[in-house]
């Protein structure tokens, strides 16, 4: 079970330093968390453009992001999943 950063601030390692290269991202979908350990979008559609800033960079960045995608991953219990996501979360 994951404990959400809005919780308590945890720190972090690189792959370099424990060992492993994993992708590990939480998705809040507004009802839950998604722990999603190697992510990879397999579909995307109705893409536009639009600009994101990051808190490591000052200002912001023009990219394209699509308004459905649909992800395959692993959970935290490491069982393979697929699911489509729309709007804000995509």
């Amino acid at each position: 079970m994951h404990v959400s950063t809005r919780a308590r601030p945890r720190p972090s390692a690189k792959h370099e330093v424990i060992g492993y290269k994993k992708r590990i991202i939480i998705v809040s979908t507004g009802m839950m968390d998604i722990v999603m350990v190697n992510p990879v979008i397999i579909q995307k559609s109705q893409p536009f453009d639009t600009e994101e800033g990051c808190l490591s960079l000052e200002g912001t960045r023009k990219t394209k992001r699509f308004k459905k995608i649909k992800v395959k991953f692993l959970d935290e219990s490491f069982r393979q999943q697929t699911q489509s996501f729309e709007g804000w979360t995509a």
